[in-house]
C-alpha cells in the first residue's frame, strides 16, 4: 500500500484493532441473523509525510450509506459550538447577504442553518440522503454528491465560488484527500477562507484515543501533515485554533497560496510542538498498540468484575467510537446489557459486531443499571448532566479512556 498523499510505500504499522464491521453500519432485527461483513482495522504512518491512514479495504460508498444513522443535532453541546462558530465567523470575515458560505459534509444543517437564519446565502453538499433530507426540511440547500476536486470546478464553472468553506469532521472522512483539498481550491473564491475542523493527532496519541479509530476515518492528521496536503494544493494554512471537541480537534484556517494575510503566529508554534512530542520521527509513533491493548484489558476486568457480582452495566452513546471500543475488546450483550441513545435514528436498532441492543434513554430510569459506560468519553459531562437521574438508585457513571476511571 501507498501513502494516499505523497505515495511513498508504507512500511510501519500504528496500529492493529483486528477485524470490525463499519462502526455505523447498525443493524435492525431482520439482518442479525445474516452474514456482517468486517474489514481490516490497522492504520499505517507514512515516514515521508508522516500522515496516518488505514489500510485501504473499505469504499466510501460502503461506509456512507443513504440511511447513515449519524445526526449531528443530537448533541446539545455539538449545537452550542456551531452557533459560537458562526458568530466567530460571521465578525472575523464580514459575512453578509451578498456573502456565500459552502459546508462540506452539512449532515443535518446543525451549522448551516445558523448562517439561514443570518440571511447568509449558502449551500450544503452531503452525499447521505437520511442527513441531507434533515437539513432540507429546515430550508438549507443541498447538493447530494461527494465533494472533490471535480464537483469544485464545476461550482466554479457555475459562479458558485464561497467566501467561505467550512468541513467539521469531514477532512479525515475522505479516501482521496488530494482530489478533496483540490476541491476546495477549485470552490473558494479568490480572497476566501477555509475553515475546517478535525481530530488533533497529537492528541489522539496523548490521551490514547485509539477508538476514534474507524473506517470511516481514512486518516488521522497533524498539523504538519495538513499543511503539506495545502501547499500540494496550491493553498496555505495561515492561522490554526486548538479546540477542546472530540478531546482535541484544531481548527486550521485556509486561503489560496498567494493570499496576504500574514501567517498567525498559533501556526508555527504548533508545528513546533508536535515536532517537540515526536510526530515527525517514527519513535513519537511506537508503543500506541501496547497503550490500547492495556486499556482493552482494564475495561475486560472491570466488566468481568461487575458480572460476578452480579451488578448490571449499561452503555451510553452508540457512537462509532464505542463500536470501536467495543469490538476491539470483544464485548458483547453478555457484559453489557444494553446502549442508550438520544437518535431517533438509532433507537430499536443493534450495534454492529457485538449486537447489544439499541434503547431510548427513558429506558435507564426503568432498568436501573448499577454502571453507566458513556462511550463517547469527549461529550460525558453533557451525558452525566442529562442523566443525573441514575444516582437516585445508586448508578455509577464510568469510562474506558483515556484510562478507566469512575465518575461521580
Amino acid at each position: 500500500m501507498k501513502c494516499r498523499h505523497c505515495s511513498n510505500l508504507l512500511k510501519h504499522v500504528f496500529l492493529d484493532l483486528g477485524f470490525a464491521p463499519p462502526s455505523n453500519a447498525y443493524l435492525d432485527a431482520a439482518r442479525l441473523h445474516a452474514p456482517e461483513i468486517h474489514f481490516p482495522l490497522k492504520l499505517f504512518v507514512c515516514h515521508n509525510c508522516w500522515l496516518v491512514q488505514t489500510e485501504d479495504y473499505s469504499r466510501a460508498e460502503d461506509l456512507f450509506a443513504s440511511d447513515y444513522a449519524y445526526f449531528s443535532s443530537v448533541s446539545s453541546s455539538w449545537l452550542a459550538h456551531a452557533a459560537a462558530y458562526t458568530e466567530m465567523i460571521k465578525k472575523k470575515l464580514s459575512l453578509n447577504r451578498s456573502s456565500f458560505v459552502i459546508e462540506v459534509a452539512s449532515n443535518d444543517g446543525y451549522l448551516l442553518k445558523n448562517f439561514v437564519a443570518a440571511g447568509i446565502p449558502c449551500l450544503g453538499i452531503e452525499p447521505t440522503d437520511s442527513t441531507a433530507a434533515a437539513a432540507e426540511k429546515i430550508g438549507i440547500p443541498v447538493l447530494r454528491e461527494f465533494f472533490g476536486e471535480a464537483l469544485g470546478k464545476k461550482l466554479a464553472s457555475e459562479g458558485r465560488q464561497a467566501d467561505l468553506i467550512a468541513g467539521n469532521n469531514v477532512y479525515a472522512h475522505v479516501p482521496d484527500i488530494n482530489d478533496f483539498t483540490r476541491g476546495l481550491k477549485a470552490a473558494l473564491k479568490p480572497g476566501g477562507t477555509i475553515t475546517l475542523e478535525f481530530p488533533h493527532l497529537m492528541r489522539l496519541i496523548e490521551f490514547n484515543q485509539f477508538d476514534t479509530v474507524y473506517h470511516e476515518h481514512y486518516s488521522y492528521l497533524s498539523l504538519y501533515t495538513a499543511s503539506q496536503i495545502f501547499e500540494r494544493a496550491g493553498l496555505r494554512i495561515h492561522d490554526v485554533e486548538e479546540l477542546s471537541t472530540h478531546g482535541g480537534s484544531i481548527r486550521i484556517f485556509g486561503s489560496h497560496a498567494g493570499d496576504g494575510r500574514p501567517i498567525a503566529h498559533t501556526v508555527p508554534a504548533m508545528l513546533a510542538e508536535e515536532e517537540r512530542r515526536g510526530l515527525q520521527r517514527l519513535d513519537g509513533y511506537l508503543g500506541f498498540q501496547r497503550r490500547a491493548v492495556s486499556i482493552k484489558h482494564d475495561l475486560l476486568d472491570f466488566l468481568l468484575a461487575q458480572k460476578r457480582a452480579n451488578k448490571s452495566v449499561a452503555a451510553y452513546g452508540a457512537a462509532a467510537k464505542g463500536n470501536t471500543l467495543l469490538n476491539f475488546s470483544g464485548i458483547d450483550a453478555d457484559l453489557i446489557s444494553f446502549v442508550c441513545d438520544a437518535a431517533p435514528s438509532k433507537q430499536g436498532k443493534f450495534l454492529p459486531g457485538s449486537h447489544i441492543p439499541i434503547l431510548s434513554p427513558s429506558v435507564l430510569a426503568e432498568k436501573r443499571p448499577d454502571w453507566v459506560l458513556i462511550l463517547p468519553w469527549n461529550i460525558a459531562p453533557e451525558v452525566m448532566q442529562q442523566q443525573e437521574g441514575i444516582k437516585s438508585w445508586g448508578g455509577r457513571f464510568v469510562i474506558a479512556i483515556p484510562k478507566l476511571e469512575i465518575l461521580f
